[in-house]
């Protein structure tokens, strides 16, 4: 493994990791949104109109929370989602704000669980991003094999970019640094030239010194 850098590198790339801490999983949710906005009707393929309908009225207060920046309040009508439309697009929905939730109360285990209830149960447009999620958790809690494996099960293209960016932050959080520079290389090799994801692993392969 060849990891040497030179200090200015090493100044670059400690900045950037300290940005990236502060704003992963919102950069994360941005990418994913722009995903998954276009996506919502898609609820409507597995419930009928009626029960669709219900479960986007169950839903409203959690968007109001949301907005209104209650955890509290947002927790307890995800909830209430959850439990009366399970098989919901709505219901996966509310569990990855829940899930949200946890993660910015630095209650990773929450949020690990409500990431692998949406990885399992979820629907399909909502299982992507949980699944990156998932293993940025992993992270956190420092198991690696396991945040590895996770991001392993991803068959979606259209998260091959950012799953192949977090696998460069696991490898780099392992001081594995040729293989996190493979790994950003993968997701800018992935992502075209309209997805953020590009220039955020080009910045990182950049600061490990292996940009072209």
């Amino acid at each position: 493994m060849s990891g040497s850098y030179d200090f200015e590198e090493q100044e670059r790339l400690a900045e950037l990791k300290a940005w990236w801490e502060d704003n992963r999983w919102y950069v994360v949710g941005g990418i994913a949104a722009a995903l998954v906005s276009f996506a919502g009707y898609r609820g409507y393929n597995w419930w009928s109109l009626r029960e669709a309908d219900a479960a986007a009225v169950a839903y409203a207060p959690v968007a109001d929370a949301v907005t209104a920046k209650d955890a509290k309040k947002t927790g307890e009508a995800a909830q209430k989602v959850i439990t009366a439309h399970p098989g919901s697009f709505y219901a996966s929905d509310a569990a990855l704000v829940l899930a949200k939730n946890a993660f910015d109360a630095g209650n990773l285990d929450e949020a690990r669980k409500q990431l692998e209830w949406v990885v399992a149960n979820g629907v399909d447009v909502h299982r992507g991003v949980a699944r990156v999620r998932l293993a940025g958790v992993l992270m956190e809690q420092k198991k690696y094999d396991d945040a590895l494996r996770v991001l392993d099960g991803n068959k979606d293209e259209a998260y091959a970019p950012l799953a192949a960016d977090m696998r460069g932050d696991i490898m780099l959080a392992q001081r594995r640094l040729d293989e996190a520079r493979a790994a950003y290389k993968v997701a800018v090799e992935k992502a075209d030239a309209r997805n953020p994801v590009r220039s955020i692993a080009q910045t990182k392969l950049n600061a490990l010194g292996g940009g072209q």
